[in-house]
């Protein structure tokens, strides 16, 4: 390993490990959704409430920071520039603090304008519904917007932990919203919840990013070269990621047409998805970004293309199984997460249905993940924004032509996104080669075929084991469930990994380094107090 591959294997550790957490709580709060609320007309309207929102946060979060600050921010630190990059960066975050607040303030003013936009089928008592919520919700933008920028600041100084313990707070506090205050005062109970998480998760990072920015101004310089680069590198991008989540935003008013709890079983499906893609690509992707931006602004180019490769590889070898195992097991897992109270077996496989879809393109959603990051960090955001605008066409034909032209229903929606994503993912690859005349083709291919066969294989054993084990457990149980689900990921896991080795694969050991660095830092905290 290069010492480059190991600071990324440290630092995705610790990414890793804070975003298992908190999907894990994730997934609390889903059931906690299902089992209060239940795949409703009510909780469709709920994660309708949230579409705007999170286009906001991925805005500034996955197009202002990742394309601009981190590596505009990162090179000033990089030139041993700290305190002009702390005047670029005083610029850019009292500029977005002001504007953020007159987007709350608008967009609670003007919410019953806005609602449509998320939710067409929505009428009568569900559309006064989501205009409520969506007033509730916007000052929560305020904060996680916030929250998003104190992890740019933070993770352009290497500092991966407390940005990483945000969500899980958000999280909880969702969590507790839905249990404490639901049985009392509804859905609104989430509502509130989630506002309180956004504030706490600013608020868990702003002691941190307080001790770091000691050159801090009250300033709005729009002149300064910096501020003029980001501004170059961001409107591109954000166009690029607008384009992106329209795809989500349509699929979910074209599921706002299909039968009540679709947009529930939609949103579920990709949550579960959204574990691996969260925990493994965006972990190894957030990881990495600090590193490829130093290395471009240090013209360490043969450097950097083995770094991204390296990345890529490794992400494809933790999600091909990831997505091979959520298709065999897709019941099971539906049905230990989030079938109680009001989500029934019905619901289940209603919900399960997509899933299958869904994992069709999660190596694809994931290596995606590395790829815009490689070109962001090459301060190229012209690129992404071509390949977003053709891909949300794809996305739109292909998802009207799966509603018109077959019975899948949600599930070609899914289908829609994940062969989207694909595409997506073969232009960048496509065009990422045309930029550097070869992006170690070999070992990608390589890589990605011995991992694809043994996921396959693996697929398989974990699906029979999971029937075989049925006539001897209650599935109507809890520990029945358990049972199944887990016993058949455990034979799994080590089918796959078993396999890994057999065809002598290197990424492996990446993530054995992975865990060891992880262990060690533990040790060391340990050794300290």
């Amino acid at each position: 390993m290069s010492n480059n591959s190991r600071n990324v294997a440290r630092a995705a550790g610790i990414v890793m490990f804070a975003i298992l957490v908190s999907r894990v709580l994730g997934f609390v709060r889903e059931r906690a959704v299902a089992e209060v609320f239940g795949r409703t007309g009510v909780t469709d309207v709920f994660f309708a409430a949230f579409a705007l929102p999170d286009l906001m946060y991925q805005l500034l979060v996955g197009g202002a920071l990742s394309s601009a600050f981190i590596p505009v921010f990162t090179q000033y630190l990089a030139q041993d520039k700290e305190e002009e990059a702390w005047y670029v960066a005083s610029t850019f975050i009292n500029l977005t603090g002001i504007l953020l607040f007159i987007f709350m303030v608008f967009g609670m003013i003007f919410t019953p304008s806005l609602a449509p936009l998320v939710g067409y089928g929505f009428v009568g008592e569900q559309r006064q519904l989501l205009v409520t919520l969506m007033r509730i919700t916007f000052p929560a933008v305020f904060f996680t917007a916030l929250s998003g920028l104190e992890m740019g600041i933070l993770n352009s100084y290497q500092k991966f932990t407390m940005p990483a313990l945000g969500p899980i707070f958000y999280n909880a506090s969702q969590i507790l919203g839905a249990y404490l205050l639901g049985p009392i005062i509804g859905i609104m109970g989430m509502a509130l919840g989630t506002v309180a998480g956004s504030f706490g998760s600013f608020s868990l990072q702003f002691p941190t990013v307080l001790r770091k920015a000691r050159f801090y101004r009250p300033v709005i310089d729009l002149k300064h070269p910096g501020i003029r680069k980001m501004a170059r590198l961001m409107i591109p991008a954000l166009i690029g990621l607008s384009i992106a989540q329209i795809n989500l935003i349509i699929a979910q008013n074209l599921a706002s047409l299909l039968e009540e709890g679709s947009i529930v079983s939609l949103r579920l499906a990709n949550r579960l998805i959204h574990f691996p893609l969260g925990v493994f690509a965006m972990g190894i992707s957030t990881a990495i970004f600090p590193t490829l931006a130093r290395l471009v602004a240090t013209n360490e180019i043969s450097e950097f293309r083995r770094t991204f490769s390296f990345g890529l590889r490794v992400v494809f070898f933790i999600t091909l199984p990831s997505a091979v195992g959520m298709a065999a097991l897709r019941e099971p897992i539906v049905r230990l997460l989030f079938e109680s109270g009001e989500f029934t077996a019905a619901d289940t496989q209603a919900t399960a249905f997509p899933l299958l879809f869904y994992s069709v393109g999660l190596f694809a959603q994931s290596g995606i993940q590395i790829l815009v990051r490689v070109f962001y960090s090459l301060q190229d955001t012209i690129t992404p924004v071509k390949i977003g605008l053709f891909t949300v066409v794809v996305n739109f034909l292909l998802s009207i032509s799966f509603l018109q032209w077959t019975t899948l229903g949600a599930g070609g929606l899914a289908l829609a996104f994940s062969l989207t994503s694909i595409v997506n993912m073969l232009v960048f690859l496509y065009m990422l080669r045309k930029k550097f005349g070869g992006i170690d083709g070999r070992r990608l291919f390589s890589s990605f075929w011995r991992a694809a066969v043994a996921a396959l294989v693996m697929g398989i054993m974990a699906f029979y084991f999971s029937q075989w084990v049925v006539p001897y457990l209650d599935l109507t149980r809890g520990l029945g469930r358990l049972v199944q689900t887990f016993g058949s990921i455990s034979i799994g896991i080590f089918v796959y990994l078993a396999l890994s080795l057999l065809l002598k694969m290197e990424e492996p050991w990446f993530v054995l380094n992975m865990i060891q660095e992880r262990v060690k830092r533990r040790k060391g905290k340990g050794s300290e107090s």
